[in-house]
């Protein structure tokens, strides 16, 4: 029986873990959304055996009220971009504005991966299950620019899992993949952070380190795109 709150974000990747058969996941890419994602799709990963990369996503701020999401660029490949169309247009943002915006976006996820990952290239999610993973969902926007981004790459299936979720996210994202899988949702949620005992923030040497350990145990953290 699964005990809450977890005990850290690795405990909390093995509890998910658990809730997948590894005959269904036979052709299973793990996609982490760092930083917090990284610690809990590592054990997804080696429970199914599956490569593992990162999923960097970026919002593209207004510019003077950048906490304003006009969208998202979301990484991979060929680094896709999600655009609010209500925002920009309330913002009066021009198409110039946004290219700009979302170049700085760009240059910043290119500057995580290679710190991340050095030159290794994204992996692709053409034909594969994709499962996107972080260590929970309140209001979710990033995981809602990361499926959209990756289902324009052909993927066979995209799969969300997290340890935790507001009851509303956990509704929203079962019908936005084909299928979400969850240990807790409850009602009255709170913050993600509620139900760990260790929810302390990751560092960048955190992820490098977690990739490595990805490396040392066969997972591949990413390969060429086919």
């Amino acid at each position: 029986m699964i005990e809450l709150p977890f005990r850290d974000r690795s405990a909390a990747g093995r509890a998910l873990a658990e809730k997948f058969d590894v005959r269904d996941y036979a052709n299973a890419v793990v996609y982490a959304l760092p930083r917090g994602g990284v610690p809990v799709a590592l054990e997804l990963a080696r429970k199914l055996k599956a490569p593992i990369d990162l999923l960097l996503v970026r919002k593209i701020g207004v510019p003077h009220h950048e906490e304003l999401a006009a969208g998202s660029i979301v990484d991979g490949e060929n680094p896709d971009v999600i655009v609010n169309p209500e925002i920009v247009h309330a913002a009066r943002m021009t198409r110039a504005d946004f290219e700009i915006a979302s170049a700085r976006a760009l240059k910043e996820i290119e500057r995580r991966r290679a710190l991340y990952l050095g030159e290794a290239k994204p992996l692709s999610a053409k034909g594969a299950i994709a499962i996107l993973v972080d260590d929970g969902i309140a209001t979710g926007a990033s995981m809602r620019a990361a499926i959209e981004a990756v289902r324009r790459r052909a993927p066979k299936r995209v799969v969300v899992a997290v340890p935790v979720s507001s009851r509303e996210a956990a509704m929203e994202f079962s019908e936005l993949a084909d299928a979400f899988v969850c240990i807790a949702a409850p009602a009255d949620f709170g913050a993600v952070g509620a139900y760990y005992h260790d929810f302390s923030q990751l560092t960048d040497e955190d992820v490098i380190a977690l990739m490595r350990q990805a490396r040392a145990s066969g997972l591949k953290p990413a390969v060429e795109a086919s």
